[in-house]
């Protein structure tokens, strides 16, 4: 046994020996060791915390996706266009009286209230014959045009049916660069499809359009969209509708990326114009404007590259009445940022006449804030008995006796004095010429044309069917000018 201890102990000490042997030497001769350069280790720097994070957002969306499909329906679009005729058919069996073809589209659109209102994009619906209506529980319904409004494009349709699910509408310039939203609607007709992303950019300006009277102040999301998906929701987490969808941006007609919808203030707006007044009031601030950047804040001698600056301010118009001035450059409007021309039109396009709105103007850089009771395009309040046919056309009166006798007709409506030149240049039309029909309605009074004008008055032209005083019967377009 104390062999055994003895061996242990000398072990022991063996050992202990060659550690301090072995630190002492490698301690001494540290410093002499270099390392290279290439045998460092990539360093990364981090920071770490044992805190546990939680999402800001809820980012499980199956209740929301299931809530929200049963408020999105399928909308098809049956259209008659005319068919390519066959001569060599017709040489042996005459016309068949049928040389038409039904085309049939399809879109999405989102119910808005029980009893069956649903709204989607005015190009989902346009020139339909038959509309059909199709919920996810797959009932069909047909569906009848309530009101347009191409500027817009929103249009509103109604089932005869209650008790539906619906979406109810949010407020979209509260919306948040980066948020959460889902897309629901029925690309490709595969109904019923939902996706999800992030809000990437507002009040977007995309140039669909070249017309004046185009509002595009879009929510840009990076939620998959493709065709059939136009008209169906955008909507938060928390389930409310911010957007109606509907555009991509696409060199191949399907989605790569970015889709664009329009903002639920602006589609709720309208909406409660049609069913209101039976067209939309469109607001004006009454100014002409350029969108300030770098170049044009030197041009303009300003130091302010973010905004909308006032380069006449129109007589009559709200921001003359208001105190608004040549070279105020506009920031805000209410609470809303104004850094470009689309952030105002957008911010317009969800107020009517009458609207009192805050104005954050800069005026040699003092910042001031004004309060401007917005206006319609004829600087008015409310629209007048004939404002409409008095500025697109001029005065009119009802056809004489003579007049209808003389061309054989029971209806129609004479320019007693042309006041719009652009329809005597374009068209030859003069002072004497009679309208016929206005979009195809015939009108027999004044009231009529003034009625259909007004109502016809956010599409990009609106079409009259005019005899001349030579007898002469054609098609004109009606345009601002």
């Amino acid at each position: 046994m104390k062999k055994i201890l003895s061996l242990v102990l000398v072990s022991a000490l063996g050992g202990a020996l060659t550690l301090g042997t072995y630190l002492l030497f490698f301690d001494n001769i540290k410093n002499d060791i270099k390392i290279e350069n290439n045998e460092l280790p990539i360093a990364i720097p981090t920071n770490h915390s044992s805190t546990r994070v939680a999402a800001v957002e809820k980012t499980d969306f199956t209740e929301i996706a299931d809530k929200t499909v049963h408020a999105v329906v399928h909308v098809k679009n049956i259209s008659i266009t005319p068919a390519n005729s066959n001569p060599l058919y017709e040489f042996f069996y005459g016309q068949s009286g049928q040389n038409v073809k039904r085309i049939v589209g399809s879109g999405s659109g989102v119910i808005i209230s029980p009893d069956g209102y649903i709204i989607t994009n005015n190009h989902v619906i346009k020139e339909a014959k038959e509309l059909e209506i199709t919920l996810n529980n797959k009932v069909t319904y047909r569906a009848e045009i309530i009101g347009i409004d191409e500027s817009s494009d929103i249009a509103l349709l109604k089932i005869d049916a209650n008790n539906l699910p619906y979406l109810p509408f949010g407020n979209s310039d509260n919306l948040q660069v980066g948020e959460w939203v889902l897309a629901v609607g029925n690309p490709f007709n595969l109904t019923s499809t939902v996706t999800a992303g992030i809000v990437s950019a507002k009040a977007r300006d995309i140039n669909l359009s070249n017309s004046n009277n185009k509002i595009e102040s879009f929510i840009q999301t990076d939620a998959a969209v493709n065709p059939g998906n136009s008209g169906g929701a955008l909507v938060n987490v928390r389930g409310e509708l911010i957007g109606i969808t509907t555009a991509i941006t696409s060199q191949t007609g399907s989605y790569i990326g970015y889709s664009f919808a329009v903002p639920s203030n602006i589609a709720r707006k309208v909406t409660e114009d049609i069913l209101e007044f039976g067209n939309v009031q469109r607001a004006y601030l009454g100014i002409n404007y350029e969108e300030l950047n770098s170049e044009k804040a030197d041009d303009f001698g300003v130091s302010s590259t973010e905004g909308v600056i006032i380069i006449r301010v129109i007589d009559q118009g709200a921001a003359k009445e208001a105190g608004l001035q040549t070279n105020d450059i506009i920031t805000m409007m209410d609470n809303v940022k104004i850094s470009k021309f689309s952030d105002l039109q957008g911010f317009l396009g969800s107020k009517r006449p009458g609207d009192i709105v805050n104005v954050t103007i800069l005026r040699n850089d003092i910042e001031k804030v004004i309060p401007v009771k917005l206006k319609n395009q004829f600087g008015k309040l409310k629209y007048g008995n004939s404002d409409f046919s008095e500025y697109f056309i001029g005065d009119l009166a009802p056809i004489s006796k003579r007049d209808a006798n003389r061309f054989d007709i029971d209806y129609g409506v004479k320019i007693a004095n042309l006041k719009n030149k652009n329809l005597q240049k374009t068209y030859g039309i003069k002072t004497g010429d009679i309208i016929l029909a206005v979009e195809d309605q015939k009108v027999s009074t004044v009231e009529e044309l003034e009625r259909l004008l007004k109502k016809y008055q956010n599409k990009s032209y609106v079409e009259l069917h005019v005899l001349t005083q030579d007898g002469k019967v054609g098609y004109v377009r009606l345009r601002e000018y």
